[in-house]
């Protein structure tokens, strides 16, 4: 028979889970209390929440908000980092923390919406640019064709204006 504590501990992770576009489960064996606590200081800037949780207790939370495949890693002493938008701000914010303090901790792997990542893809993920820079990137792509085919037919044209400009001084220096 569950206890109360317990049960409310699954609707809180629960209702972590059900909030997040990614989760990303961590070994935080190694770690002091201090170190935890500054890991969650940096995550809570992007708005996310690194929480240290029972494997069985996260199992059904997983169970009952339809992330399932979370399970896969939840083995042995896991923290799980649950963060908002497309998950790129938290791993970012979850691996420039390991990388400056040197911490020794290891991602087992993330659920990014519906998809199950790997550690090294959680590192992929943390390195792309923001969704801003994207869009720019496309828009420039697209755009430059476009101003190349400008140049292109505009060319000929300019270089008849610039022959013309020419005979017109021409023929005005001829008559003064």
């Amino acid at each position: 028979m569950p206890t109360e504590k317990k049960k409310e501990t699954v609707e809180k992770v629960a209702q972590w889970l059900s909030e997040s576009a990614i989760v990303i489960a961590t070994d935080y064996r190694g770690l002091t209390a201090s170190d935890v606590n500054q890991l969650r200081h940096q995550v809570r800037a992007v708005g996310a929440e690194y929480h240290v949780v029972k494997n069985t207790l996260a199992r059904l939370a997983a169970d009952r908000v339809g992330k399932a495949s979370l399970k896969e890693l939840l083995d042995g002493p896991t923290a799980i980092l649950c963060g908002p938008g497309d998950g790129r701000e938290s791993a970012k914010a979850l691996l420039d923390h390991i990388r400056s303090t040197r911490l020794n901790l290891v991602i087992r792997g993330a659920l990014l919406h519906e998809r199950l990542l790997q550690g090294q893809d959680v590192a992929r993920l943390a390195a792309l640019p923001s969704r801003d820079t994207l869009v720019a990137q496309l828009a420039g792509g697209l755009m430059a064709p476009l101003y190349r085919l400008h140049y292109v037919l505009s060319a000929p044209l300019s270089g008849l204006a610039t022959v013309l400009r020419g005979r017109m001084q021409q023929l005005e220096g001829g008559q003064s």
